[in-house]
Formats: structure tokens, C-alpha cells, sequence
């Protein structure tokens, strides 16, 4: 029931509602999404242009770049393990007749911050 996401920027959303959708079977009661990199997150939230453009920015704000962190002497993606650690490596959603039960606004949507990178994604 994994999958991949390929992304081609540094720090990038996508929205994975629809693939994880695909994975749950009917007789489910949760479905959880995992992600088992480190330098990765995954989210529910709405996933609108403008809302994912601000939390691109909020989150390279938060955790800037070249910020002179003890680990990019090793390998130079502090910054990215630091996102993810605020974002989490996993969510879990209720599930209703074999639908995920998100609200009407609401998306799984990974979160890449060190990319451009080819990730899996485990659901259970």
C-alpha cells in the first residue's frame, strides 16, 4: 500500500489525498500515512495555492537556511530535519464506509524539505 512522491524544489506540498484515498480498503476503521524519511513531513490541512505558498514561507522563516547549525557541518540539512520535526512523520484519519472522513476543507498533503528528492509514503 506504499507509494512515492517525486518533487523538484527544496521545500515543497503536495497534496496526497486522492493516491491514499485509493489505498484504503472498505473495510477499514483508520488510515494512517507514514513517512519514514527524515527530512520529510505529512499534514492535514486545506490545500489551497495561497495557504501552501504561506506555509512554504512560514516554515523557511522558522527554520532558515545556513543558519549556522551543527549538523550542515555533517550534511548541510539541518534545516530540513528541523521542519520536519515540527511538521511530523505521520497523520492518522478516520474512516467512514471505505472514504476517509476529512473535513470538507481538509487534504493529506506530504511535505518535502529537502528536496528535489523521490520519497515513500507507508499507509496502513
Amino acid at each position: 500500500m506504499d507509494f512515492e512522491v517525486t518533487t523538484s524544489d527544496r521545500l515543497e506540498v503536495v497534496d496526497v489525498t486522492r493516491r491514499v484515498a485509493d489505498r484504503v480498503p472498505d473495510d477499514a476503521d483508520t488510515c494512517t500515512v507514514f513517512v519514514p524519511h527524515t527530512t520529510a513531513g505529512v499534514v492535514v490541512n486545506e490545500n489551497e495555492r495561497r495557504l501552501l505558498d504561506d506555509l512554504e514561507d512560514a516554515l523557511a522563516d522558522l527554520v532558515p537556511r545556513g543558519a549556522d547549525y551543527g549538523h550542515d557541518r555533517m550534511d548541510d540539512n539541518a534545516d530540513a530535519h528541523l521542519r520536519s520535526m515540527l511538521l511530523g512523520e505521520h497523520v492518522t484519519v478516520p474512516v467512514d464506509d471505505g472514504d476517509l472522513a476529512l473535513g470538507t476543507w481538509q487534504s493529506i498533503l506530504f511535505v518535502e524539505c529537502d528536496g528535489p528528492r523521490t520519497r515513500r509514503l507507508v499507509v496502513r
